[in-house]
């Protein structure tokens, strides 16, 4: 049974008319299908979709990648590579459902493959905690990693998160801690590691696994430092102002595109990744096998120096890269012409001003 959303009711109605035309037997015993409604019907529920999913909203794509059809990382790995081999626990407490971890092969390659996995049915998805990842799973996370990164062997990871799991126990075992460890264990790899945003991408549960060489986010996905609902309650004391917090909040794939927080853009099927999962399977893979060729023959300092770089430049001009003229080999601060010389001038303004007295002074003295 298909699910909807309250924005897709037109879209609804029509798709049960199609049925109703598919079927063979009406209220007359058995007629002939018309062919011809189906096609004009179909045809009108593409047009429906191209109006509706080119004009979303903030808070209309946020429903979009929460939706309960769209696929899940399950779903992905068993679609894009082969010969996975899924392993678990931490060593230290126990195994964490919410997320799938192993290694497999794609285009003949092995790699670390990470899901957050939110379920695909109300037993699962409480079993899979609804994708809301304990501290012994980001444990688990930065086991595997670790073991990848001995290795030499590429990490891929799938983030579909409302955010860490805020319960009490996970608090008492180090949920924060968790979460840390496993951000610097990601950025301090010396492996390419490649983060697909697949649906919510929320809160430090999602830049846990997120810290990567590429992030790359499916064009109906999100990935937020809080939920719309959350951001909402805590400005305006009002859930209900959610859609005013999406768009304020810069969420979507597009609006992180534009920030150079992500990297690319995977565009989806028309009317979002549930309604063709295996067309947006393959161009996953295809994106993951691109990215991933592109960091052949760089060295393990440069893979480091590369990630390094990439959040260093969030939020300035030019970022950070390693100095060719310097001894050290450490990574400096690469700006345009004009900021340097404003922020020279800006460091150095009372010794300018100094000096403009003292001229000053000197030349009076000279016209006397």
């Amino acid at each position: 049974m298909k699910n909807y959303l309250d924005f897709e009711k037109e879209i609804k109605a029509l798709e049960q008319e199609v049925d109703n035309l598919k079927s063979p037997f009406g209220s007359e015993g058995i007629s002939e299908v018309d062919t011809n409604k189906i096609k004009n019907t179909q045809q009108e529920i593409n047009q429906k979709l191209q109006d509706i999913y080119s004009n979303l909203n903030s808070w209309q794509r946020t429903q979009v990648a929460r939706h309960e059809d769209r696929p899940k990382a399950n779903f992905y790995i068993r679609k894009i590579f082969s010969q996975f081999t899924l392993l678990s626990g931490d060593r230290y407490f126990g195994d964490d459902k919410s997320v799938i971890a192993g290694f497999g092969l794609i285009d003949n390659k092995s790699v670390l493959i990470i899901g957050q996995e939110k379920g695909e049915d109300l037993n699962s998805r409480i079993e899979r905690n609804f994708g809301m990842m304990r501290p012994e799973g980001y444990r688990k996370c930065i086991r595997l990693m670790k073991l990848a990164d001995r290795f030499q062997i590429p990490v891929v990871s799938f983030i579909d998160t409302p955010g860490a799991y805020p319960g009490l126990g996970a608090e008492q075992r180090g949920q924060a801690s968790a979460i840390a460890n496993s951000i610097e264990c990601c950025m301090s790899l010396t492996v390419p590691n490649i983060s697909v945003i697949i649906g919510e991408g929320g809160s430090g549960g999602a830049i846990a696994l997120a810290s990567s060489n590429k992030v790359i986010m499916l064009e109906n996905s999100i990935y937020s430092v809080i939920s719309p609902e959350g951001c909402a309650s805590i400005l305006w004391r009002d859930p209900s102002k959610s859609l005013q917090a999406a768009e304020a909040m810069k969420l979507t794939a597009k609006d992180l595109l534009k920030l150079k927080i992500i990297d690319e853009i995977i565009p989806e099927p028309l009317g979002g990744a549930h309604r063709d999962p295996e067309v947006i399977a393959a161009d996953i893979k295809h994106a993951i096998i691109k990215n991933l060729k592109s960091f052949e023959g760089y060295s393990k300092n440069e893979v480091y120096d590369h990630r390094k770089s990439k959040f260093l430049q969030i939020g300035r001009d030019q970022g950070f890269s390693k100095s060719t003229e310097s001894i050290d080999s450490g990574l400096s601060y690469r700006g345009s012409s004009v900021n340097k010389i404003v922020s020279h001038l800006d460091r150095n303004k009372y010794l300018y001003v100094g000096a403009i007295l003292v001229a000053i002074a000197g030349l009076i003295t000279l016209l006397s």
